[in-house]
């Protein structure tokens, strides 16, 4: 049995390390046959990540949803939506810390430096201190942006220190991003709808039925009644319309539970769409 694990590559991103943290985990903590045969296979977006999965080219994405400086990873966000039929697993949530890779001899000789956006950003006070007028040039992954580095010397890369071993890179400076307690949560998805027991948390997303006074309201105030917190609420566009929204929730409760069972079943009386992402627990990576 051949099973792959679709993740944001190419070989050497953060993505690729959570998906060999769960490769690992899965190895001890499932009932998988020992003759399995795993394979990480790396794609160049997230959207093509999670795409694999419901083309079957892939069992498993390991795809990053939130990160603790910038946010949450809106590509996810949308790709779950617009794909359907993909279930959120796992949760892993991975310490990042990021390298100035570059072969110039010193920060002065820099003009260029490419990046993933998040990672862009994760950097920025970091970046205005030290590299002021340089150009900032966003790249699909933080290791496609080591493409190039040795033919340009006046360019940079943020990316991993494993990625600088992985590619025999020499690294200009440690730890740039801004705020230290960096972290990003991935999901670990599939089109499997086996939730385990005991799961600590789910999330969902929903439109409402037209955008008048307090259609968000009612559906919030079933889990205030019911006693069930929200770890996380945010909004994104439908696409179909300038104002209209769908709404992510995460949910600190196991969608096995009756209260849940109360909740969701309350609350399709108030959305236009309702769609469950998945229940699961949160496993921290400590590197």
């Amino acid at each position: 049995m051949n099973l792959k694990i679709a993740h944001l590559g190419p070989p050497g991103t953060y993505a690729e390390q959570a998906a060999f943290f769960y490769l690992n985990w899965l190895k001890t903590h499932s009932d998988i046959n020992s003759q399995t045969n795993f394979e990480l296979c790396s794609y160049s977006t997230i959207a093509q990540s999670l795409q694999a999965i419901v083309d079957k080219q892939a069992e498993i994405a390991v795809v990053p949803v939130e990160n603790s400086i910038e946010g949450s990873v809106n590509m996810t966000m949308d790709s779950l939506w617009q794909l359907g039929n993909l279930k959120i697993q796992l949760a892993l949530v991975l310490p990042i810390q990021h390298t100035l890779i570059s072969y110039a001899t010193s920060l002065d000789n820099i003009k260029t430096v490419y990046s993933h956006p998040q990672a862009l950003a994760q950097c920025q006070e970091w970046l205005s201190q030290f590299l002021p007028n340089v150009n900032l040039i966003p790249r699909n992954s933080t290791t496609e942006a080591l493409q190039g580095l040795e033919e340009e010397v006046t360019t940079a890369a943020i990316s991993s220190s494993r990625a600088a071993q992985l590619y025999n890179l020499p690294i200009l400076a440690r730890g740039i991003n801004d705020y230290p307690e960096n972290c990003t949560r991935f999901w670990v998805v599939s089109t499997e709808e086996n939730y385990p027991l005991d799961c600590t948390h789910t999330s969902l997303a929903f439109s409402v039925p037209a955008n008048v006074p307090g259609a968000l309201i009612k559906v919030l105030s079933v889990f205030a009644r019911l006693g069930i917190n929200l770890s996380r609420i945010e909004s994104r566009p439908t696409k179909r319309s300038l104002g209209e929204y769908l709404f992510y929730l995460d949910i600190e409760a196991d969608v096995n539970a009756q209260i849940m069972k109360s909740a969701l079943e309350e609350l399709r009386n108030y959305t236009e769409i309702l769609k469950i992402f998945g229940s699961y627990s949160v496993l921290p990576i400590n590197l």
